[in-house]
């Protein structure tokens, strides 16, 4: 019989990467039905991954796409944890939230209120 590959559960898995701070909130995650597997939804903390798998959840305000390339036995430092996946994640350019990036500080109040302005205009 050959054997079969090794897996590891899913929260685990990415807390062992570093992805979320606790595994308790890796498993809110996984178990309120945020992450896919293969592109099929995972509704249990409890669910294997093997290597090759490519998972999709999301972190902060990004959707992450994840390719499995290994396992680790303990949560080790992030320079370990990166070699554990692949990422797949469009590359995004950082575009600050400020209007005024430029080295010029915060918007004034002219600037907020012309923001808030706008924000309406694109709601209706």
């Amino acid at each position: 019989m050959s054997e079969a590959s090794p897996k590891q559960r899913l929260d685990k898995w990415l807390w062992h990467a570093r992805f979320f701070k606790t595994r308790t909130l890796a498993a809110k995650v996984v178990s309120g039905g945020h992450v896919r597997v293969n592109s099929g939804k995972v509704a249990k903390a409890s669910h294997g991954v093997v290597v090759g798998d490519v998972l999709t959840f999301p972190q902060a305000r990004d959707i992450r796409v994840i390719r499995v390339e290994g396992f680790a036995d303990h949560r080790g430092p992030a320079t370990i944890a990166q070699t554990l996946y692949a990422d797949l994640s469009e590359v995004k350019d950082k575009v600050p939230y400020s209007p005024r990036y430029e080295g010029k500080g915060r918007p004034t109040k002219r600037d907020r209120r012309k923001l808030d302005l706008k924000r309406g205009v694109e709601l209706d």
